[in-house]
């Protein structure tokens, strides 16, 4: 990739991504390939947002401000209490919405019983999201889909296999919640089945898969087929995007901005502003930067 970069016009942002997505077909597209792809792609977006002296949503044609957050990190590896001590302090800070995972464990039930325990925590109000992160097949989605329906889920994320496209059909067909997914397959055409066929009515495309070029192209795409896109991880850079297009639902928080930013994304209200600052307007802490020093 650097060879092939070197020298170039750093705002010719497109040409250099088609020229490296050719290049490097023959290096099996997507995995690591990719993802430095995007991050030359995403640094290239940001210098020419700041020789213009805009932050990235103005330059993209500024749509609002201020895009809906939902608490996510509610792992499962932390158990039900975990879990559950994690999502209120979500809703002590004024988040709307929270995301708890589930699956990867023989005990369907237990992952039934803990979405009861966090409705019951949480209370009528909030939106509560649920991550299987690819842990289930058809059948089981289907079966624990009905189980945890009761309790008002928003939506089911990665039910099935990422690859498994029938199987997301047949889950979006048989329960009652959104079906959603996308993050962990790379740029517009790997979403492209998302696209062929009514399977899902949000998106979650990854920046670190495609880049923003691609990420635009892929909001572009599922705005055309009225999809909405809620983008994986990523809130600082994804707020760029949601602020710039109409059919942004929802930013992903973990809360670890301030452990890495100088000037940090916070979360009001459940709502994350986008700044102001020219480009992304992101600046690593100096110790952070110090820690990921490397000896070549």
């Amino acid at each position: 990739i650097v060879p092939r970069v070197i020298g170039k016009d750093a705002t010719a942002v497109e040409a250099i991504w088609t020229d490296l997505w050719r290049a490097t077909a023959t290096y099996n597209r997507g995995g690591i390939v990719t993802m430095a792809m995007s991050a030359l792609d995403i640094a290239l977006w940001d210098a020419i947002a700041k020789r213009a002296t805009l932050p990235l949503h103005r330059m993209w044609g500024h749509f609002r401000a201020r895009i809906p957050a939902y608490g996510s990190g509610c792992f499962r590896g932390s158990g039900g209490d975990g879990m559950i001590a994690k999502a209120l302090h979500y809703k002590s800070l004024g988040y709307k919405a929270i995301k708890m995972q589930v699956a990867h464990t023989h005990d369907s039930q237990g992952d039934v019983d803990n979405v009861r325990r966090m409705r019951e925590a949480l209370g009528p109000d909030i939106a509560i999201m649920i991550d299987v992160n690819q842990g289930w097949s058809a059948d089981v989605a289907i079966e624990i889909g009905r189980k945890i329906a009761p309790y008002d889920i928003y939506w089911l994320e990665e039910p099935v296999p990422a690859d498994d496209f029938k199987g997301y059909m047949r889950v979006a067909q048989m329960l009652p919640m959104r079906i959603v997914g996308g993050e962990t397959h790379f740029t517009r055409f790997d979403l492209r089945p998302f696209f062929e066929q009514p399977l899902i009515p949000i998106l979650q495309p990854d920046p670190m898969r495609g880049g923003f070029s691609d990420l635009r192209k892929t909001a572009v795409l599922a705005e055309t087929w009225g999809l909405s896109i809620a983008p994986h991880l990523f809130p600082e850079l994804n707020v760029q995007l949601l602020a710039a297009i109409p059919n942004g639902a929802w930013i992903e928080d973990m809360g670890l901005s301030n452990d890495l930013f100088v000037d940090a994304v916070p979360v009001v209200d459940g709502m994350i502003t986008a700044p102001e600052r020219p480009g992304h307007g992101l600046a690593f802490k100096p110790e952070i930067l110090r820690d990921c020093r490397v000896q070549l």
